[in-house]
């Protein structure tokens, strides 16, 4: 029986159990939660840049981007069969809200109601990338009003019940206390102690770190390096990748109008480029021959930036593309975009079911502790027996160990040890450091020598008690492997 499905039948002993109560319905909803795509929270301070990404991962300009009121109310966007946006207030019933597009965006109506009297919204809107992920943007942390920053807490970190989140991508343009602070109150203590496996961190508006240098994101990568190897980032994040978040944006929604106006920068003399890309301020009001209202030179601005403007005239400029499709698919690939959506299908979509296991079991485990009926203490007892014997549960117990610097040993054993129990992805090739494309006879012999390895470790008197014990799991992920490679097609 899966994971899923074990979790599906003591929820639904426990919904049996509190039959009757307010708790019933609640269950219910987190059983239903089983079936619906994974909920990834997009998390961060102020200004670093949540709502550009979100846009950039949907592939359209939903999210507000600017400093108005809805960028200060939490904000769910789903998928669905109809374009749709609806209000929930903390009193009454919800109200679907008039939108309206404007150059892409949308514009929210909230119909008389105040930022401070709404809850959430929620966005339907048709889309391949929101049919495998629910995103919620969320207000960004440390502002100085203290009630939207509170809207965050309340939701990834909440008193007195379960996040709805399974996952958060949190923004960071440097490791902050503030974040420290947040990404703690977010991972819970019931699977592991701490538990970085359902967090990502984005080192964000990364195009900026260089001061909109052509060689921006190559130094991005290097201080994302440094992060992400860093034992006190490690310890709340699985991995932090630099994204040009604005960069990305624009790539997936350029259009012809402003293709033909890059074009237009990129046939400048070098020189001339240069200078006129120096600062913000000397592309919107100098050099009038370029034939651009001061307006639209805002406008190209606000969606590209120094640096987009800089590395599009660039590869226009050398001939890398000739289309505004190739120049879009230049600028998505350089954002670093497609290597966060790597990471989050390793990372997040690959362990869906995990996640979202995760998060039931800890939403019940919840209930059964603050309410006791006839019958909650088998239940409890029947979580405790899923957290404790499922093997991916187990692999992250250890992955939390390792991040935390409680199992320790020689560094390349430690290395090995996190990768072959998915703390890079839980891919066969990715445990077993791998190709994509390695042959079958590949994988068996690469496998097969894991667990030889391991066993070895697992029963050396020499090899420290909490290694033997991660050594232990890293057999079991091993013949795990095996079964499935031998599992007939």
């Amino acid at each position: 029986m899966s994971l899923v499905d074990r979790t599906r039948g003591v929820l639904g002993q426990a919904i049996d159990v509190y039959r009757g109560t307010p708790y019933e319905r609640r269950l219910a909803a987190v059983r239903d939660r089983l079936d619906e795509p994974l909920r990834v929270a997009v998390a961060g301070r102020i200004k670093a840049g949540k709502s550009t990404l979100l846009n950039a991962l949907v592939g359209e300009r939903l999210a507000p981007t600017d400093a108005g009121e809805c960028t200060r109310i939490v904000t769910w966007y789903r998928d669905g069969h109809t374009y749709r946006v609806v209000a929930q207030p903390f009193a009454g019933p919800p109200r679907q809200l008039r939108f309206s597009r404007e150059d892409g965006a949308i514009e929210l109506d909230l119909g008389g109601l105040g930022v401070d009297e709404v809850a959430q919204l929620e966005v339907t809107w048709p889309s391949q990338a929101l049919r495998t992920v629910t995103l919620i943007d969320t207000p960004g942390i440390g502002s100085l009003s203290e009630q939207t920053s509170r809207r965050s807490w309340s939701l990834l970190a909440p008193d007195d019940e379960e996040t709805p989140a399974d996952a958060v991508i949190y923004l960071m343009r440097h490791l902050h206390s503030n974040d420290v602070e947040f990404l703690r109150a977010f991972h819970d203590v019931e699977v592991s102690r701490p538990n970085p496996v359902n967090a990502i961190g984005v080192l964000s508006r990364a195009d900026e770190i260089a001061v909109g240098r052509l060689d921006a994101m190559a130094s991005a990568r290097r201080v994302a390096g440094r992060l992400s190897t860093d034992p006190s980032v490690r310890r709340l994040v699985q991995s932090v990748v630099p994204v040009a978040g604005l960069l990305a944006e624009t790539a997936a929604t350029l259009t012809e109008v402003e293709f033909a106006r890059l074009r237009r920068i990129s046939e400048l003399p070098p020189a001339q480029a240069e200078q006129l890309l120096l600062t913000a301020d000397r592309f919107v009001n100098t050099m009038p021959e370029l034939g651009m209202t001061s307006l639209e030179r805002e406008a190209l601005l606000g969606r590209f930036g120094v640096f987009g403007l800089r590395l599009s005239g660039a590869l226009l400029r050398h001939g890398t593309c000739g289309t505004a499709t190739e120049l879009a698919r230049e600028l998505m690939e350089r954002s670093g975009l497609g290597q966060l959506r790597e990471v989050l299908g390793s990372l997040f979509f690959e362990r869906r079911d995990v996640l979202k296991s995760r998060s039931a079991l800890l939403a019940l485990a919840d209930v059964t502790r603050v309410c006791d009926r006839p019958g909650s203490a088998r239940v409890a007892a029947g979580v405790e027996e899923i957290i404790a014997s499922a093997h991916p549960f187990n692999e992250l117990r250890v992955l939390s160990s390792l991040r935390a610097g409680w199992v320790t040993g020689k560094p390349d054993v430690i290395a090995e040890l996190e990768q072959l129990i998915g703390g890079a992805g839980a891919a066969v090739h990715q445990r077993l450091r791998l190709p994509p494309d390695a042959s079958g006879a590949e994988l068996d012999a690469a496998v097969d020598a894991a667990l030889a390895r391991w066993q070895r470790r697992a029963e050396n008197p020499l090899t420290s008690a909490e290694l033997a014990v991660a050594a232990r799991v890293a057999v079991r992920s091993c013949e795990g492997m095996i079964a499935d490679r031998r599992r007939p097609r």
